[in-house]
Parts: structure tokens; sequence; C-alpha cells
């Protein structure tokens, strides 16, 4: 059993300043498996102050210092890479291997990435008898979620530590094991005392919070578009600054001349990954009707390689999904698909075969769908993909597009010149074409209620920058 009660603050473990226990759960058991305390508005307070005064000395900081300083977080990080991962593992129930592999991994990229970044950003330009700077914005409110908790933590955190802003952090209150985990590296590393902070809780409580706080500077968040959209409402007032990376309904489109078999293997394996918790899932597979037959039986055989049981196998490569609460909803929309005429290849309501406690979803496949259902058109943040046929390449464009979210969009076709043409057109934030993975260094985000803002690599220094304008520092 894991006690992490205390917040960071101001380069201490300190109490709250009022009790309030929190059990965290681990989804593949439905046991407690560590005890959080949740943090109020004086926690919130003592952690801004904190931020506040250490931002007037670290602002200032020289970049060779700051790379000296990402250079000792990365070698600590590594090191702590099998504590990190079992960490995840509890908290958000990711089989061992997905955890070492990926969730654990990613955290590390975005420092890695960042510290390179350090190295060649410029930080001025002249423009004539102007000299233009970018400096950092001040005090950065963190909010990261539950499904990739160290990728979320540590692209905002990166960026904000290496343009010289001071933080508070909030992670996901039910999957917080790592985030401490995450403190400990960068306590060790000799981050300065107050650059950043670390306080438990909930969205409504230490979240409004630090939106609501008038020394924030910048707001980050993570999560649901109902939640992003609440944070940007409790900021307004005080005109700060509001990055949101938000929810998704990914269109998929497989073209008639794409490798089929590759094609829907890749396709299914995506959604699957990360038991379908990721807002860039490709959840929406638009396929030409004439091939949905032969598209349906390759789907149901690449379902049939999905292995849920004991995330501590490495042979497991499903995990739960969070919690209860994710579980009853995943299961009212696949009930939903069902009444509203779906076909069900495979999967359905209940737990997988074999498994008879933790929050297990089937692996579920729904084909013949239309955009409007249910199903294609609220994110389901579980492992269900829906098939939904379409009559030509046009069609396929318009269904990609009629959805109120533009995170990314995928692309399969043996024509790379139909790839590029079709992407250009897609309204979403990043596009992959026959399966090619983002790099730590390109900008991430997206379009419409998906958010606003970009993360990663240099694109992802920007929000944390503001621009001066100096006029007439050329003159003699």
């Amino acid at each position: 059993m894991r006690d992490y009660k205390q917040f960071y603050i101001n380069g201490e473990w300190v109490d709250p300043q009022t009790v309030n226990d929190f059990d965290v759960i681990d989804p593949a058991t439905e046991t407690v498996c560590a005890h959080i305390s949740l943090g109020g508005e004086a926690d919130v307070d003592a952690a801004v102050a904190a931020a506040k005064a250490a931002f007037k000395t670290y602002s200032q900081s020289t970049i060779a210092d700051r790379i000296a300083l990402f250079e000792r977080i990365i070698e600590i990080y590594k090191r702590r890479i099998p504590e990190i991962a079992e960490a995840i593992r509890l908290e958000m129930g990711a089989p061992i291997s997905w955890a070492s592999s990926a969730q654990a991994y990613s955290g590390l990229g975005h420092l890695q990435e960042a510290a390179e970044v350090l190295k060649t950003f410029e930080w001025e330009e002249d423009l004539g008898d102007h000299r233009i700077f970018k400096e950092p914005i001040g005090v950065c409110g963190l909010i990261t979620p539950w499904n990739w908790p160290l990728n979320q933590v540590s692209c905002k955190v990166a960026p904000a530590l290496a343009t010289g802003c001071t933080m508070v952090l909030k992670p996901s209150e039910i999957a917080p094991l790592s985030a401490y985990l995450y403190a400990e590296i960068l306590h060790e590393a000799g981050v300065p005392a107050g650059v950043f902070n670390l306080v438990n809780g909930d969205g409504p409580t230490v979240g409004t919070a630090l939106s609501k706080h008038p020394d924030i500077d910048m707001m980050s968040f993570t999560g649901s578009t109902r939640a992003g959209s609440l944070v940007a409402q409790n900021a307004a007032p005080t005109v700060k600054r509001v990055t949101q990376e938000l929810g998704g309904k990914s269109p998929n489109i497989i073209l008639d001349d794409a490798d089929l078999t590759k094609a829907v293997k890749y396709s299914v394996r995506e959604m699957f990954s990360n038991t379908g918790q990721s807002c860039n899932a490709p959840s929406r597979l638009l396929v030409p009707r004439k091939q949905l037959p032969e598209i349906e039986e390759l789907a149901v055989a690449a379902a049939a390689k999905a292995r849920p049981g004991d995330t501590a196998e490495k042979t497991t490569n499903m995990g739960p999904v969070v919690s209860d609460v994710q579980w009853n909803k995943i299961q009212g929309l696949i009930k939903a698909g069902i009444e509203e005429g779906a076909k069900l290849l495979c999967g359905g309501p209940g737990l997988p075969d074999g498994v008879d406690r933790g929050y297990y979803v089937r692996p579920t496949i729904f084909s013949e769908v239309s955009n409007d259902m249910t199903v294609a058109r609220e994110e389901i943040f579980g492992p269900v993909l829906v098939i939904i046929p379409y009559d030509s390449e046009e069609e396929a464009l318009e269904i990609a597009n009629d959805t109120v979210y533009g995170l990314a969009g995928y692309i399969q076709t043996g024509n790379i010149e139909r790839g590029r043409e079709l992407a250009r057109k897609l309204r979403v934030g990043n596009v992959s074409i026959n399966g090619v993975e983002a790099d730590y260094n390109i900008p991430f985000g997206g379009y419409k209620q998906s958010g606003n803002g970009r993360e990663w690599g240099s694109h992802g220094f920007t929000d944390y920058l503001e621009i001066k304008a100096v006029s007439g520092y050329e003159s003699a």
C-alpha cells in the first residue's frame, strides 16, 4: 500500500492544510492500492505563492543552467523507469509491458526533446531598429489526466521548465502515483525550491482554484471538452492564457487502394492500444462499402488478438479501463449502439470471457454504423471501434470532418499522393498516413472542440512565452 498524502510545495513535502483522504483504486483488481490527500484552496494558495516567489530568480536563469538541470532530470528518470511503469500499472491499469515500453518512456521522451530544443531555440530576433524578446509567461497551472499520466505531465512540465516558468501541477486524483515519483525525480535533480509544486485534488476544488487564481498567468489543461470549457470559464475573469488539449473522435480512412490486411490490422491494434483510452484514438474507421465484408472479417480476426488479463503478466496486452465510472459509461454506449441498429461484430456488454473482476471491457467492434449514431458522435474512451462505410472519397471526407472534434486523422492508402491530398482537407491538428507515428518534436493539438494551442517540441514552448518588442534597441 502506498501512502502519498503530502504535497510538494516550495521544495519540501508538506502536509495538507486540511485532512481529506482519498483512496486510489487499482482498476484491474478493484482494490485500494494507495492513499492520497485531496487539497483545498489554502494548499493552492501556498503552492502559487511559492511559484510566484521562485519566478523572480528562475526566470533569469541561464540557458546553460537549464540544460544542465534537464541532463540531471533525464539521468534520474531513466534510473527510475521500472518504478514509474509499476506505478502506472497500478494507477490506471496499463499492462506492465505497455506501461514500460510506451507510458513510462513517453515522459522521458518529452524531457529529452525539450533539452534538445533548448540548445538551439531562438530567444531574440532583430527587426530593423527593434528587438523581439521571448520571455517566460510566469506562473503556470498545469492540470493533467489519467489516461497517459506522465506523458501529459512531462509535455507540460518540460516546456515550462525549459522556458523559465514556474508551476503548480494538479495530476488526476484517479491516477496520481506516477506524478508523485516525477516530483521526487525533480527534487533529486535539484530543481530550485518553488519552481515546481504539486497539489493533489479534484477538478471542482483544486482545478477551479488554480484556474481562478489571480497569480496564475497561464493554464494548461488536458482532459474532457466539458472540463476544459469550465477551466476557460473560470480563467476568463483574470484574462490568463488558457491552452487545452481535449477530446477526439478521430477518423481513420481506408482508401480503396490500401493493403487491406495491413491497414485493418493496424487500425484495430491502434484503437485497442491503451484500452482505447487515448484522445487521438482512431475510433471511426471509414471504409469503402464495396470492401466492407472483407474488412469486417479482417477486423474480427485482429480483435481476437486482444488479451485482457492480469496487468502484471507480460502476455497481457489489454488492461481495464480506469474506473467503475468509465466502465459504466462505456457499457451504456455499447448498449446504445446495439439499440440504434449498429451491427455488432464482436464484443458487446459485460466482462471479457475468463475475467471475473476489474473494470475490463470486451474488445468491441460495430459495423454498418452511420455517422449520426451515438457511438459515432460521442467519445467512448474505451476499446470500442465503429466501422462506417462510404461510397466515394468525397463522402469519406465529409463524414470525417462531420464532428465537433478535430484532434487527429488517419489515412491508409497505396498512393501517397492521394494520402497527401486528403490530409490537407482533414480539419484536424495531426494526420498519420499509413501508420507513421508522431515524433516528440512535432506539434500536437487539435481544431474545433479538441482544444487550442500546441504541445511537444519547439512548438510546445510557444504557449509558455510572452513576446516583448523593444523599439530603438539598436539605435546609436
